[in-house]
């Protein structure tokens, strides 16, 4: 069964506004962690639509335009760090997945989410482990959610330029483990990340 047989099978059970739930930015020890919802038509077809951490920069961008162009609706969730800090990486990430699913203007019979189960949310749930490879709907919440997580990171890489925040969007490169130790945290790194806050700082 592929991605898009998967999601089909859930309308012909019944759910016919099927919302794909993910996000991106759990692992970083810098920036926000983003969430996205996305409804798409049964009948939409995007060829190399997948996972987003199998999808080369460049060609995510082309797939995160035609999920914006055709998808019937998309919700964005956004924890910042000082969030991420007070109420841990899991808290953080099930507030941005509700955030995007609240964010939309349709409401879903079915919300497929990722590894993650949402307390709050009445919508009826169906969560499992690496739902971005069997539904096409948590897919492109993949890829969505990794391309605006992105653009805010690029936006934070302008501000502060030391970290280099362009390439490594916040992950735990040895170069930015390697900048933290010169410079110290900036505001937008995790204070609650034992990787930032173990690092030996030259002051």
């Amino acid at each position: 069964m592929d991605i898009y047989d998967h999601d089909s099978s859930l309308r012909g059970d019944g759910f016919g506004v099927l919302a794909g739930v993910d996000e991106a930015g759990r692992g970083p020890v810098a920036g926000p962690v983003v969430a996205a919802a996305v409804i798409m038509p049964d009948s939409l077809r995007i060829e190399g639509l997948r996972d987003s951490k199998k999808v080369p920069e460049k060609e995510r961008e082309v797939l995160f335009r035609e999920i914006v162009c055709q998808a019937e609706d998309i919700g964005v969730g956004i924890v910042g760090h000082e969030e991420i800090d007070r109420l841990n990486i899991l808290g953080a990430t099930r507030k941005a997945m509700q955030s995007a699913v609240w964010d939309l203007r349709l409401t879903p019979d079915l919300v497929v989410i990722d590894a993650v189960t949402l307390p709050s949310l009445k919508a009826r749930q169906l969560s499992f482990f690496k739902a971005e490879s069997k539904s096409a709907s948590v897919a492109a919440a993949s890829i969505v959610a990794k391309y605006v997580r992105d653009a805010v990171m690029l936006h934070y890489h302008d501000v502060y330029p030391a970290y280099n925040f362009r390439k490594n969007k916040g992950y735990c490169t040895a170069e930015h483990m390697a900048m933290i130790r010169i410079h110290g945290p900036c505001p937008i790194h995790r204070r609650s990340f034992k990787q930032v806050m173990s690092v030996p700082l030259p002051f």
